[in-house]
């Protein structure tokens, strides 16, 4: 038996097929993932993320540690309230994980991480954190809730604190309202609008309760992977690992290069790897011959392989198969994929595929 949310009773009770994940038994659907992907990509769905694990950092040296920890650069989030998406590297600059960082307030931050991951990621930061005054504490106490969709603000929005209501919903993406007891973030890992709500554990249940009455369907992981690959997000052990980094992940975007003078964990081995321009190119691809790409499976041009699929899967908005794969650079605007034994064509685009409910690739 793995671990459970404080939802895991009410998971069962809506007939959730409940699966392990990264520990944790997660529900995978209730009933159609299908329908819970279209859901969120035309209305509102939620998304018990309780087994993400909130980490506070503070102290009179936390930003000067964030600075050194992550990839990006924490020096951004002026003024407080704002959020950062980053890797946290190790020396060879491969992903120790990815996460986000939130400033709350001069020496108060807030990161959100992966649940596979925790317990690693929190010893890493222990580890490094000499020299810097500031503490890392989980936060055990408390719950998350997703609410995604063109719908999902405003369906939200009448069971948000009172003291919190307005400045929640005049958030813009990537900031957050911080409340006396709920945390809300415009944020979310479905390429949709709306909030993601870390609250105290006791009450989650009320508001999950509260949000499915008001019509917000509740949707599991297998919806959650198809809505952030059509999105073009990444998944930490599939995309990117602690021997892949952001340069060949899609992820260079994330890495703050300026001031050259900030050093931080894995500086050094990113820093070598761009300047050889050795590194491999990650790319969408469009099947737009028969089959389902999976992951792993081969890419091939000119019958010669070039690369692998990391994320492959059906897309339910594009009704084809997609992938995001890590192949030799320059690969062109057309490849073949190997499924099952025969060389499939596969069209090569730019991610996303699909963001706030419209189409972002020519078919």
């Amino acid at each position: 038996m793995g671990l459970r949310t404080p939802l895991f009773s009410e998971h069962a009770h809506l007939g959730a097929r409940l699966v392990p994940f990264g520990g944790w038994d997660m529900p995978l659907h209730y009933g159609s993932q299908l329908e819970e992907h279209h859901a969120v990509r035309r209305a509102a769905g939620m998304f018990d993320v309780s087994h993400m694990q909130s980490v506070d950092i503070q102290g009179p040296g936390a930003h000067a540690y964030l600075r050194y920890l992550l990839a990006n650069d924490v020096a951004k989030l002026q003024p407080p309230g704002k959020a950062l998406y980053s890797c946290m590297l190790n020396a060879r600059g491969g992903v120790v994980d990815d996460l986000i960082v939130y400033a709350r307030g001069p020496g108060s931050y807030r990161a959100v991480i992966n649940a596979a991951t925790a317990d690693k990621d929190i010893a890493w930061m222990e580890d490094h954190r000499a020299g810097f005054e500031v503490t890392v504490e989980r936060r055990a106490d408390l719950a998350m809730l997703a609410v995604q969709g063109p719908d999902a603000r405003q369906k939200a929005e009448p069971f948000i604190p009172a003291d919190l209501r307005e400045s929640a919903m005049l958030l813009r993406p990537f900031c957050t309202a911080d409340g006396e007891r709920w945390f809300v973030s415009r944020t979310g890992y479905t390429g949709e609008d709306g909030f993601e709500i870390t609250l105290p554990a006791e009450e989650i249940l009320g508001l999950w309760q509260a949000l499915h009455d008001a019509g917000v369907r509740p949707c599991g992981l297998g919806a959650r992977d198809t809505l952030r690959l059509e999105a073009g997000l990444n998944l930490y052990g599939q995309d990117m690992d602690e021997d892949i980094g952001p340069l060949e992940s899609g992820l260079g975007w994330t890495v703050a290069w300026e001031p050259v003078e900030r050093d931080f964990i894995g500086r050094g081995a990113l820093t070598e790897l761009r300047d050889t321009g050795r590194q491999r190119a990650f790319v969408g691809l469009l099947l737009t011959g028969r089959g389902v790409i999976r992951n792993h499976l081969k890419v091939l041009h000119a019958s010669r392989e070039i690369g692998e699929i990391t994320s492959g899967g059906f897309s339910p908005t594009l009704e084809r198969s997609i992938a995001l794969a890590r192949v030799e650079p320059d690969i062109g605007k057309d490849c073949e994929i190997e499924i099952r034994g025969k060389r499939v064509p596969a069209q090569v685009v730019k991610p996303p595929f699909v963001r706030q409910g419209k189409v972002r690739i020519a078919l």
